[in-house]
């Protein structure tokens, strides 16, 4: 099948493991023919939005993809609110595409794309990843962007979509709630770990050489935190819960790029002698941390990042988000109801001194993990494959 995947309702960053990255991947390596078109919006040194020039280059999956430029027609920072693009139509019927995967719709020029539908034999899905945990935050975006313009693209193509997936259960609801769209085409997609990169014969010796390379012994209880480091993740909570309980035999490995905001609290904490900071890693690399950890600590706004450590059969702690309780397969993760260094201490204690609890939660996480996290099985499903 021919699979163009739209990525132009938000950023689209080269080389990252978004969801907006991986599918097309995955359904390339599944034997479609795809490409991508995009945004130029991006992420410049992985610290702040930004935009790279328009033009067409291959991913390092060698996937086409194209950054179509927003419409001159207007001025700039009108054109990319709305999302007006200019080159839509070309690459439609240029490509024509049998399957269209939208990540978000929310962009005027998916009025393209309903043309195209109108036209052409094509299936459409799209999934969401917004809610309001990351939307609709003050009156203009929750009124004018949200209530009218973007609630309108969505109206607009849901006639010709067969599945809208929300990437979380609040994101589903979201969907039905804010935008109006009909329950009946609306579905949970969750994202995921992309098991297409990982070497699972090679990950038992990984595992040893990456705890030797943070002088982490055997008997040693790791906990793995991380991802981007600014003050709603909480990230300074569980270094600081780590640092007094220096007499357990417990260590801390913290990764990702730190806002400057929280810099210089993050690097005194890190000084501690049971804190390991390694800075900004690719996706590879966190596998590869995640996998040699006993125990993932992310006590803040959610991320992939959960997703992951589930997929990788890793037990969790949490913070306890409606909506985000998708994590839980059984018994694999606890919740952290009041996010304090105590509580957070608590809940580390709880599990590193009490193994039957530990090893139970490790069980669940091995058993149903991987299969509930992984993109290859979530790739097939995105399109009721």
């Amino acid at each position: 099948m021919k699979i163009l995947h739209c990525c132009l309702a938000s950023v689209y960053i080269d080389n990252f493991s978004y969801q907006e990255n991986i599918l097309p991947k995955l359904h390339k390596l599944q034997g479609h023919d795809v490409q991508i078109t995009a945004s130029t919006e991006t992420y410049i040194n992985n610290e702040k939005l930004g935009y790279v020039p328009h033009g067409f280059y291959y991913t390092t999956e060698n996937i086409p993809i194209t950054r179509i430029p927003y419409s001159r027609f207007m001025p700039h920072f009108l054109a990319k609110k709305l999302r007006i693009y200019v080159g839509l139509s070309r690459i439609l019927n240029d490509f024509h595409p049998e399957i269209i995967f939208l990540h978000d719709v929310q962009f005027i020029s998916v009025w393209e794309i309903v043309r195209y539908a109108k036209n052409n034999p094509v299936k459409i899905y799209a999934d969401s990843h917004t809610d309001y945990m990351n939307s609709a935050k003050n009156w203009l975006s929750k009124n004018i962007l949200h209530k009218i313009i973007y609630k309108w693209c969505t109206k607009k193509i849901e006639p010709f979509v067969i599945k809208f997936w929300g990437v979380t259960p609040s994101r589903r609801d979201f969907l039905i709630d804010f935008y109006r769209v009909n329950p009946n085409k609306v579905g949970l997609l969750v994202m995921g770990l992309d098991d297409s990169s990982i070497d699972f014969n090679d990950l038992e010796k990984s595992k040893i050489t990456t705890r030797k390379n943070l002088n982490v012994n055997h008997d040693d209880f790791l906990i793995i935190t991380g991802g981007k480091i600014v003050r709603r993740k909480n990230i300074h909570l569980v270094m600081q819960a780590i640092i007094e309980l220096s007499e357990l035999k417990i260590k801390l490995v913290v990764f990702g790029s730190v806002n400057n905001e929280i810099k210089s609290q993050i690097y005194e904490l890190a000084s501690s002698p049971n804190i390991s900071y390694v800075g900004w890693i690719n996706a590879h690399e966190i596998y590869k941390l995640l996998y040699a950890s006993d125990l993932a600590v992310f006590p803040g706004a959610h991320s992939v990042l959960w997703e992951q450590a589930v997929g990788l059969g890793l037990p969790a702690i949490f913070k306890r988000w409606e909506g985000y309780q998708h994590v839980d397969l059984g018994g694999n993760c606890l919740f952290l109801d009041n996010v304090t260094t105590d509580e957070i201490k608590n809940l580390i204690c709880k599990i590193y001194r009490d193994k039957k609890l530990y090893d139970s939660m490790k069980k669940v996480a091995v058993e149903r993990g991987p299969d509930e996290f992984s993109y290859s099985r979530i790739a097939k499903r995105a399109l009721e494959m």
